[in-house]
């Protein structure tokens, strides 16, 4: 897999932003216990931090109805404070993330009874690309930044113009998208993100050993990663989702103005208001729709 194209960057610096899925409706039936997995990624996370002491790890909690801010190792609260025999980075994470999670439980009393919500995958990726951009004006020599998602709910399909136009814009910032999907089937998302950004994608075999994972594949920088061999994807899901039903589709009708995508013939594109809708089929292997 080739690297993501570099700039200027200082030697030896990385800046991760990982999003972390906490889905309670995943959680709460996926066999494997989020406190389990929690405690692995906090011990991949200080294993990030102890690679170097410029090194800078951002957590941003996803949740089904918010994202947030839970963990910044460059604040001055994080630096090198302790509750009792806690660090910092496992003491002010879960606290936050124990206050993330009831604010986002709040939100929830106002939707549906019986629908299970996907996770707000197109917030997280938005908020962190926001970080990435500030720390590109802080100075002319930024950290090293990529993005980690470990994510565990299916795809929202409703998310698809949102996920993809956060895709679309860490790629042209030069941000590679690395994702580790947990959940029980592969991630379409995260599979287009990780290709279109030079990213890794990878599915654990074996949730025990996920900290063995973490480690080995996304605890390398982006420059050591040309000298390694990594995994590969062994295949892409291109598929799109249809703008007036949110459904996964493999054919379906492209507006040839704005490229639009609909499930059902229309005489008039209900986005930008074009009369032309063709046919095609959005399911072709090396390409993405924009």
């Amino acid at each position: 897999m080739p690297s993501a194209p570099s700039k200027i960057y200082a030697d030896d610096v990385s800046l991760l932003v990982v999003t972390l899925d906490t889905n309670p409706f995943f959680w709460a039936t996926f066999p494997f216990p989020f406190a389990e997995f929690l405690s692995q990624v906090l011990a991949f996370l200080n294993s990030i931090l102890l690679l170097g002491q410029l090194n800078q790890v951002i957590v941003i909690a996803t949740g089904c109805n918010s994202c947030a801010y839970v963990y910044d190792s460059s604040s001055e609260r994080n630096h090198g404070a302790t509750t009792g025999t806690m660090p910092a980075l496992y003491s002010n994470l879960l606290h936050n993330i124990n206050e993330f999670l009831a604010r986002d439980r709040q939100l929830d009393a106002l939707r549906k009874t019986g629908t299970v919500p996907s996770s707000l995958l197109s917030g997280s990726l938005s908020m962190a690309l926001c970080y990435i951009q500030r720390a590109f004006r802080l100075g002319p020599m930024p950290p090293q930044p990529r993005i980690l998602c470990l994510q565990g709910a299916a795809d929202g399909p409703e998310q698809y113009v949102a996920i993809m136009n956060a895709i679309f814009s860490a790629q042209r910032s030069m941000v590679p998208i690395d994702s580790c999907y947990i959940g029980s089937n592969n991630s379409a998302f995260l599979q287009q993100a990780s290709y279109i950004t030079s990213g890794i994608y990878y599915k654990p075999p074996q949730l025990e050993g996920l900290y063995q994972y973490l480690s080995t594949v996304f605890a390398t920088d982006l420059h050591s990663r040309a000298f390694l061999r990594l995994p590969k994807s062994v295949g892409v899901d291109f598929r799109a989702s249809c703008f007036c039903h949110k459904r996964t589709i493999d054919m379906g009708f492209v507006c040839s103005v704005c490229l639009s995508i609909f499930c059902e013939h229309h005489d008039k594109c209900s986005t930008c208001g074009g009369m032309t809708v063709s046919r095609i089929g959005v399911s072709m292997p090396g390409t993405a729709m924009r």
